[in-house]
């Protein structure tokens, strides 16, 4: 079983994809921007294999304007080296790839300007997976679109609409069940008369369910007799409700016991989880699963985690010490139960100032005489309430890139607040 995640990767730098608005689209400024995202697609690459992540969604913003005219670039032959660089990592490490269309990507939409414009996205969306040069195992994923007050209609439009599509689209093209529209039930019936695999989401189908009240492992089994040798390994789709937002909104973090318990009823798929931590998430529930279940890993997401822990529950941060001593073991549950608790809570400024206190110390061999003076003012405006937390982050995060700190240039403590849970606050 393989685990992934989607587009974004948390907390490891050089991973950020750019993008411009259309007013400031230039051939020369349309390059750089291809370039760096590209060269941010390889180093998302190199970390996944080196966390053992062989699932991974590529964002549609790869190419930026990439299915419109007003893109001036001819991206995949101008480009196609360093694709061919990236696909060869891609296939050297096993890692599987696919992409999604946003939701303006609508094939049965009635309206012939809306499905003459989504055919031109999911013929983008090919074109980068052909750069990439994957084989039909990396699939694009879509939904079937609206019902538009006639089911039956919007279904035969689909239908219809994939069979007018390019081969090189076909052959990856692959339906999910959605959370308003149409049900797994529904997707399975319109994939089996296209003869294309379909994928289970089971917080859309806790949302929509099926009028056949089969359980969530039974229509797993179903979904899974559409995918063929050619189409690769079944995948699905795997999240959880965030409690505090409205129905089919995704959670902060994948809660490892019900994840566990899901996948513990189902036969051996990939599994791309859709979740705002992205990889943090895909490497927790990896740890849980990996057959070499090394106390290192653990002790190497600690390192990433632990002043993140300690600014938010200093009882977890003791706690997971505590589990970590014993080296010949593998408490990797009770370990992610701890941080999981910890993430829950916001960042207190007593314990904010107690991890800048702990990062502090890292410089003081390494600052200059300036420096550790600067050093010490942020502090004392911190704790004066002068500074905020998030400004004393970001001048410890420089300095950190500056003395070539790795550990700290690696903590999941400088991730910006508003890639966390929105119930952190300073109080």
């Amino acid at each position: 079983m393989n685990i992934g995640y989607a587009c974004l990767t948390l907390g490891v730098p050089g991973t950020e994809y750019r993008t411009l608005r259309q007013k400031d689209i230039t051939p020369s400024k349309m390059r750089e921007i291809i370039a760096a995202n590209l060269d941010a697609l390889e180093r998302v690459t190199e970390y996944n294999h080196s966390m053992g992540i062989r699932l991974f969604r590529i964002t549609s913003d790869l190419i930026p304007f990439g299915s419109s005219p007003e893109n001036p670039v001819s991206w995949a032959e101008e480009y196609a080296e360093k694709f061919r660089q990236i696909g060869q990592k891609i296939h050297d490490y096993g890692i599987r790839v696919s992409m999604h269309p946003g939701q303006y990507t609508v094939l049965n939409s009635p309206n012939p300007d809306v499905v003459s414009r989504s055919i031109e996205d999911l013929i983008y969306h090919g074109k980068v997976l052909d750069a990439l040069e994957t084989d039909a195992t990396s699939k694009i994923i879509l939904h079937v679109g609206g019902t538009y007050g006639d089911r039956e209609a919007a279904i035969r439009r689909f239908i219809d609409h994939h069979r007018g599509l390019p081969e090189a689209v076909r052959r990856r093209l692959i339906i999910e069940n959605d959370d308003r529209s149409f049900t797994i039930q529904e997707v399975l019936r319109i994939a089996n008369e296209l003869g294309i695999p379909a994928v289970f989401d089971n917080l859309h189908h806790e949302i929509n369910p099926s009028a056949d009240p089969k359980t969530e492992s039974e229509w797993v089994m179903e979904a899974g007799k559409t995918w063929k040798a050619a189409d690769g390994k079944q995948k699905l789709h795997y999240s959880q409700q965030d409690p505090s937002k409205q129905r089919g909104s995704h959670s902060f973090t994948i809660a490892i016991d019900p994840f566990l318990d899901f996948v513990g009823e189902i036969v051996d798929a990939d599994v791309m989880l859709e979740v705002k931590d992205k990889n943090w998430s895909a490497v927790k529930c990896w740890n849980c699963l990996r057959p070499d279940r090394e106390i290192k890993h653990l002790e190497d997401e600690w390192a990433r985690y632990k002043y993140l822990v300690l600014e938010r529950d200093p009882q977890a941060y003791q706690a997971i010490r505590g589990l970590l001593k014993e080296k010949n073991t593998y408490p990797v549950l009770n370990f992610y139960r701890w941080i999981e608790r910890a993430l829950e809570k916001p960042a207190y400024l007593g314990h904010s100032m107690n991890a800048l206190e702990h990062v502090a110390g890292y410089f003081k061999d390494l600052a200059s005489e300036t420096e550790k003076k600067t050093i010490n003012k942020k502090m004392d405006k911190c704790r004066n309430g002068a500074l905020s937390i998030d400004s004393a982050k970001r001048f410890f995060w420089d300095l950190a890139w500056q003395h070539h700190v790795d550990y700290l240039i690696h903590s999941y403590f400088f991730v910006k607040k508003e890639q966390l849970t929105p119930t952190e606050r300073e109080g």
